[in-house]
């Protein structure tokens, strides 16, 4: 469950050549590094909050019967390296497939850029959608079944994007320097993966909450403690700061109240603080990260999480230190990692098409279906990296590991690297290689099987060189 060396990361990207071959669609497409010369910035939000009646978390918790917090997509275009690059952070489950490709490719056509030069990463609130357009056709089909996401919802949400960041492009602001800072979140973040027997295998799992004494007891386990914040200035004005966190991101859902929950609630509060400055929240490899060991699910700990979260935030602001930017590089690398050879197409369709399934055992093997369909497709996923100065900001797909970004930072100590997890959903949980034989919950929803290790730190090494 620990972090690695640089030496074992290097021999693990190695000794990942043999899984490349078969699980990307294509190496690397990367920009040279750009002089900043003459960079502008140009930040941009719109509403993604669902209506009433909107499917939740894929259709299998209840659906929206009203609105505590409105949910946003927030994000900047950068302009002045090449053609544009957009970085978004949204407010939902996931998007997953082609919904994914639908947001990049909706996004890039607002400012002239092309959908690889686009990140866009999910939050992972759950009382929100967890939109796979694959899945909603798999589960149309069934006539009973209820939503995985409403398409009419979702255009609108595209037509928002579109109509944001075109407006967005024509009120830049120029940006020139770039600070980074980081600060330890208190009694938030902990290992879900932490009751196992003497083999290792998982017993029991300690979620997002938890009402058990023992599992509250055991240790928090690995994670990555720090909040990081990367901001972007105008001269001496701070114009936009992106801030990164690894947990999952609920203290309670299922009650059909949307909410951004605590991190957003938290970035909210620091938008309040700052409103001359966009402040974006990414999540980064939470896949075995929630808050379960400090939270035990009552309405009462969002608002003691929430002010945990921001109170790192504002800590990892507190020395910002603006250095002026010398260069900007935009790096992708096209992956495909191999389906899980457990999931059967035809099994799949067996369990959605059985009316005596609850929702839960029909909606959710629709996304697995998606993603088998889409192995057989041959369509890839891009995993992205800006580059400024020597900072890196890696976007990654799907609910990773923790140990993937710690392990990208024990082999890369020396530029300041934040991560978000969350992007394309398609993969679903990505454990890493050790972990799959010890079972739990996150690798029995895996859509990859364990070579995804290899083939994800081989995309991670050539986007970070």
């Amino acid at each position: 469950m620990g972090s690695v060396s640089r030496r074992e990361f290097l021999e693990c990207t190695t000794a990942s050549a043999a899984a490349w071959s078969v699980g990307t669609e294509s190496l690397t497409a990367a920009d040279s590094a750009v002089k900043a010369g003459n960079l502008h910035l140009a930040p941009f939000r719109f509403d993604v909050t669902p209506p009433k009646g909107h499917s939740l978390c894929g259709g299998w918790i209840k659906p929206v019967v009203g609105v505590d917090d409105p949910l946003e997509a927030i994000g900047f275009v950068l302009l002045g390296a090449g053609k544009p690059i957009v970085l978004c952070a949204v407010d939902w489950t996931g998007l997953l497939n082609s919904a994914h490709v639908e947001w990049r490719k909706a996004l890039a056509e607002a400012c002239g850029t092309t959908p690889e030069r686009v990140a866009v990463q999910c939050v992972h609130q759950h009382n929100a959608p967890f939109a796979c357009l694959d899945a909603e056709e798999i589960v149309l089909a069934q006539k009973d079944l209820p939503h995985i996401v409403e398409k009419d919802f979702f255009r609108r949400c595209l037509d928002r994007g579109r109509k944001a960041v075109a407006t967005a492009v024509k009120r830049t602001q120029s940006v020139t320097h770039v600070a980074t800072g980081q600060a330890k979140v208190e009694k938030v973040a902990a290992n879900r993966r932490v009751d196992r027997d003497q083999t290792g295998r998982i017993r029991r799992m300690r979620g997002s909450s938890c009402k058990v004494p023992a599992l509250r007891a055991l240790p928090q386990g690995t994670i990555d403690p720090w909040l990081k914040t990367v901001a972007f200035y105008n001269g001496k004005q701070k114009i936009a700061a992106c801030h990164y966190y690894a947990t999952h991101p609920m203290s309670y859902y299922g009650d059909g109240r949307v909410s951004s929950d605590f991190a957003g609630l938290a970035r909210k509060q620091r938008q309040k603080d700052e409103p001359g400055c966009t402040h974006l929240y990414f999540t980064g490899c939470a896949g075995n990260i929630a808050a379960g060991k400090y939270n035990d699910g009552s309405k009462g700990m969002r608002p003691i999480l929430t002010r945990r979260m921001y109170q790192g935030i504002v800590a990892s602001e507190a020395k910002l230190r603006p250095v002026e930017i010398g260069s900007v590089a935009w790096n992708t690398v096209n992956v495909l990692p191999p389906a899980n050879p457990k999931l059967s197409a035809e099994a799949l369709q067996k369990m959605i098409s059985n009316k005596k399934n609850r929702v839960v055992n029909r909606n959710r093997p629709s996304y697995m279906l998606a993603w088998l369909n889409r192995v057989k497709a041959k369509t890839p996923i891009v995993l992205s990296a800006l580059r400024i100065g020597d900072v890196s900001l890696l976007h990654l797909p799907a609910e990773c590991f923790v140990q993937y970004q710690l392990r990208a930072q024990k082999a890369h100590p020396k530029p300041f690297l934040a991560t978000a997890a969350y992007g394309d959903g398609g993969p679903w949980y990505i454990p890493i290689k050790t972990e799959y034989p010890h079972g739990g919950y996150e690798v029995s929803v895996a859509n990859c099987d364990a070579a995804v290790d290899g083939v994800l730190m081989g995309g991670i090494g050539k986007l970070l060189g």
